[in-house]
């Protein structure tokens, strides 16, 4: 979804804002579209705290070339709107905690397997980090965008998007409870 321009520069294409508060302060996360800037960025600005408008200056937290995994588009052969397009994609920015307080980032980019769902660790635990990439995907398979929740019953898991015969959602139980995130399995209610 692209984002209101109230929100981000007008000069940019921007998309995918999720919401961080860290230390009481609003700040909403979104990407910088690869299509404007070849090498997509993870970007963060901050918000005035009845979440009105923006409050500063928008700030970098990662290129998409970063992620040891990510690929440029090019390279796997992947086309855009038919075309062949140069390019590294950032997606889905989705931030959480492990159990042991360690702060997190999913996101999404191109992989050797297609789409994929990647995770960084902020080295300092604030927002500005600096961003570590695990060097492999957490999931390689075709699928991105992931959230985390946790059932009534206290099961976390991943909520994915996958594409296999159109866009379906996949849910993997997924552990925290350590300093990375890991995959368990199938979510099994």
């Amino acid at each position: 979804m692209m984002l209101p321009n109230e929100y981000t520069p007008a000069a940019q294409a921007t998309l995918d804002g999720t919401l961080w508060v860290e230390d009481g302060i609003p700040y909403m996360v979104y990407c910088h579209e690869w299509l404007q800037c070849i090498n997509g960025t993870m970007d963060a600005v901050r918000l005035k705290a009845d979440l009105s408008g923006p409050e500063g200056v928008p700030f970098t937290l990662f290129k998409a070339s970063e992620g040891p995994w990510s690929r440029e588009m090019v390279s796997i052969g992947e086309l855009t709107y038919g075309l062949s397009l140069p390019g590294q994609v950032t997606d889905g920015p989705f931030l959480f905690r492990t159990q042991t307080g360690r702060l997190g980032m999913l996101w999404s980019s191109w992989g050797d397997q297609r789409y994929a769902q990647g995770v960084a660790y902020s080295a300092s635990g604030k927002l500005r980090g600096p961003w570590i990439h695990e060097q492999e995907p957490l999931n390689p398979q075709n699928a991105g965008h992931g959230m985390l929740f946790r059932t009534f019953e206290g099961t976390l898991v991943m909520c994915l998007h996958v594409d296999r015969n159109g866009r379906k959602p996949q849910l993997l139980q997924v552990d925290d409870s350590g300093d990375r995130l890991r995959i368990v399995g199938p979510f099994r209610p």
